[in-house]
């Protein structure tokens, strides 16, 4: 079953990029194709797989405001099954672009609608927004992942974010679904992660991934070499957990 799913969450810095690009690689290394969508202007999930943006001409910007199809924006990535749509600075300006487009909302759903049946799994990773390029995202999407870091705010600005899932689910798409919570960045040594984890297992119950994502350094260092971590250092914890996670998953179909 093909599945698009957006990787969401308006507060920075909980993993979101991280796991785009790791659970990508790890189900295309577990043999299914994959497609990975940067939607977010900073573009570090280009920059996580080696791609320099001053090089590129076109990107995912194009597609939503130029007419550009997607099959002529993807790369290849070095791992097999698995490609990437990249993002540049030029997707900055699009929220702004895109209020004065007819049916703006919908434009990347018609877009993937032209790949679907290319791919097993396409993911997209979201800007920490709740915006015009979000809510693109969240209309295209079956499903949503989101993460939450084991850390005192981790629940900060959810309401926010599942009030807005709710509102493209009655008035875009009433087919979408949150796939589930990933709790991030859990810290072993520390009581506030055990007690964070806690609190979220028990308010969203099932819907939280049995795998749990450890802080760990490897894993944060592996985007500045341009490498997803099944590459860059696939026998440390943070490897591990997402090859876990990515097993889970498939495991859940």
């Amino acid at each position: 079953m093909k599945r698009i799913i957006s990787i969401a969450n308006q507060k920075g810095g909980v993993g979101k990029t991280t796991t785009a690009i790791n659970l990508s690689a790890y189900l295309a290394n577990l043999g299914k194709k994959v497609l990975l969508i940067d939607l977010d202007a900073q573009g570090n999930t280009t920059t996580g797989f080696g791609i320099n943006r001053n090089n590129l001409k076109v990107c995912i910007y194009d597609v939503l405001l130029n007419n550009v199809n997607i099959e002529d924006v993807k790369i290849p990535s070095e791992i097999k099954d698995l490609d990437i749509v990249p993002s540049t600075i030029n997707l900055a300006g699009a929220e702004v672009e895109l209020v004065n487009i007819d049916d703006r909302e919908y434009i990347l759903r018609d877009e993937l609608k032209k790949v679907n049946s290319s791919y097993d799994y396409i993911f997209i990773d979201c800007p920490p927004s709740l915006g015009l390029i979000t809510v693109n995202a969240l209309c295209a999407s079956d499903e949503v992942i989101i993460p939450l870091q084991c850390e005192y705010y981790a629940l900060e600005g959810l309401t926010s974010l599942l009030n807005t899932i709710s509102s493209v689910q009655r008035r875009y798409n009433p087919d979408l679904k949150i796939k589930g919570i990933l709790l991030t960045m859990y810290d072993s040594h520390t009581s506030l992660s055990y007690q964070v984890a806690s609190e979220i297992i028990n308010y969203f119950k099932d819907q939280v991934y049995k795998t749990i994502i450890p802080r760990n350094v490897r894993l944060s260092e592996s985007p500045s070499h341009g490498k997803p971590i099944c590459i860059y250092d696939p026998t440390c914890k943070g490897a591990e957990a997402y090859k876990n996670l990515a097993l889970e998953m498939l495991k859940n179909e």
